[in-house]
């Protein structure tokens, strides 16, 4: 699993699909389901952390469904499509409202289900529909009122559905305008976080009124290390892999953070990644 993580951590999955259409994703899903296998949904992998002896079960890696589909002013992508490649073909065809999601690395279901965000912007702000597979597995149209947005939090963070693709609303309006916020967001990007190392992006939810960063740094733990994971010294908000960090380092410097945090501010962090196996 560390070839499919940007944390690059995890160890073997026991098997990993990869579906190309709809079609493939409501087939394989339902037959696990249905066979009672466990089973992980996987994007990117931009937002997990697994664990070193890896996940006994079935991975349904996305990577192959990523069709994106423009019509006058609505653009529709599947599950497994870029953020990043999504941001790119709406300012392709003049279309503005997802620049915020240029840079995030995750896909389109991964940022449905988190209601991914950046730069005081959310996926909540221009998705006007999601088709899920539920459940019980049929498949079923959710309205953004529906989805539930909330920070970090769709209905999905509580119910066991698969999203298979979204449409967004989008905003004509020139390119050059669109290239040029895109450039500012991907520059600040750039300066303010330690993309040269594996992360799994924000290690923490935002505290309401607070940042985790700032609490983590006046915590003195900003270069922390244990074993071959770190707090960044770029952004204190971000756990990074040195080379050869393990899970268990990541783990551990998880609970020693939030422990610190609590002990100097009185705050309990809330991990934002999610943990596998």
């Amino acid at each position: 699993m560390s070839d499919y993580t940007t944390f690059r951590i995890g160890g073997p999955a026991s098997f990993m699909l990869f579906p190309e259409t709809e079609e493939e994703t409501v087939s394989v899903v339902n037959t696990l389901r249905n066979g009672g296998f466990p089973y992980y949904i996987l994007g990117r992998g931009s937002n997990l952390l697994v664990s070193d002896e890896g996940f006994p079960g079935y991975v349904v890696n996305l990577r192959n469904f990523r069709s994106i589909v423009i019509e006058g002013n609505v653009l529709t992508a599947s599950s497994g499509a870029l953020l990043s490649e999504a941001a790119r073909e709406a300012y392709l065809s003049g279309l503005s409202g997802l620049e915020f999601a240029s840079g995030i690395p995750g896909t389109v279901g991964g940022g449905i289900v988190m209601n991914a965000g950046a730069y005081g912007e959310e996926m909540k702000d221009t998705v006007i529909s999601v088709r899920l597979l539920t459940p019980e597995g049929k498949i079923k149209t959710y309205t953004n009122a529906e989805m539930d947005f909330g920070y970090r939090h769709s209905v999905l963070s509580d119910y066991c559905g698969v999203v298979l693709s979204a449409s967004f609303l989008l905003n004509p309006e020139e390119k050059a305008k669109i290239e040029e916020k895109m450039n500012d967001l991907n520059t600040r990007r750039r300066f303010r976080q330690p993309l040269d190392k594996p992360s799994a992006g924000s290690t923490f939810k935002r505290p309401e009124g607070q940042f985790a960063g700032k609490l983590i740094e006046e915590a003195g733990l900003k270069g922390y290390r244990i074993g071959g994971a770190a707090v960044s010294e770029k952004h204190a908000g971000f756990i990074v892999n040195l080379g050869d960090a393990t899970a268990k380092d990541v783990r551990d410097l998880i609970r020693y953070v939030q422990a610190e945090v609590c002990r100097n501010s009185g705050v309990l962090l809330e991990p934002e990644i999610r943990f596998l196996g």
